[in-house]
């Protein structure tokens, strides 16, 4: 049975990570709802458990955007400073203060769904296209304070911040070539600290804290493949072609999560 959900959970990590990849986005919160509802991982279990995932998953995207030097830029800097701190303190509140996943699932419905709507739109509006330059975007400053916003949702919720972070920089203008791997290498940093935390904080409680180690390991190491198929497709796919699968992942994102809380 355990080795039923390993190959499970294998073959969800891979195939989410293929589709995610490309636009930034590690594929956490969309296994989110797949642990809860397919694996029954327990509360708070499943926020370490999701961070495990893009541990494991995330050098795979990483290990080829590398090779193509986009993990230079300073956006990837910015997004590091904020994301490291914002998920250390968003694994205390989640393990101390908001146990319970309702009011997230609430949150990502309200904010993905009209974003990813806008951002479709956005880009099929002829008069205006995002500057190739990528420097039609937000300050130094507010990068990094929306990151460490990020981090803390990524620290309570178990999701890397790349599905948050992404659609928001794309909309304000930069290209998905310049987010996503900066989304990723931010994702991966948040989720390896957030991870450690929460072993930590597991030794304090003898609540449901510290991941599902096996799951984890399993879903990474589909994302791990999936990534690396994922951002070795991202060059062949027009930037057009990108920020519309990158606003209908935000949109699908928020649209299931919006029906799982009127559920």
């Amino acid at each position: 049975m355990e080795w039923g959900t390993g190959l499970a959970g294998l073959a969800a990590g891979l195939l989410i990570a293929i589709v995610t990849a490309p636009v930034g986005v590690s594929g956490a919160v969309f296994l989110l709802p797949v642990q809860l509802s397919v694996f029954a991982v327990p509360s708070p279990a499943v926020t370490p458990t999701n961070l495990l995932y893009n541990v494991v998953a995330g050098p795979g995207a990483l290990l080829r955007h590398s090779r193509s030097g986009a993990l230079r830029g300073p956006l990837v800097r910015r997004l590091v400073l904020g994301t490291l701190p914002g998920v250390v303190l968003g694994a205390v509140i989640r393990v101390f203060a908001l146990p319970g996943p309702a009011v997230f699932k609430a949150l990502v419905a309200v904010f993905l769904l009209p974003l990813g709507l806008w951002l479709i739109a956005r880009t099929l509006l002829p008069s205006r296209q995002p500057k190739p330059s990528g420097k039609d975007g937000p300050s130094g400053r507010t990068v990094t304070g929306l990151a460490l916003g990020v981090g803390v949702i990524g620290g309570i919720y178990g999701i890397g911040g790349g599905s948050l972070l992404g659609p928001i920089l794309v909309g304000r203008g930069m290209p998905v070539a310049v987010v996503a791997p900066a989304a990723l290498a931010s994702t991966f940093a948040t989720s390896l600290v957030g991870a450690a935390t929460y072993a930590l904080l597991s030794l304090a409680d003898s609540g449901s804290i510290a991941p599902h180690w096996f799951l984890g390991l399993a879903c990474g190491v589909g994302g791990l493949i999936g990534g690396y198929l994922g951002a070795r497709l991202q060059p062949q796919l027009p930037e057009k072609a990108l920020r519309l699968l990158l606003g209908a992942l935000a949109a699908g994102v928020g649209s299931l999560y919006a029906v799982e809380t009127l559920g």
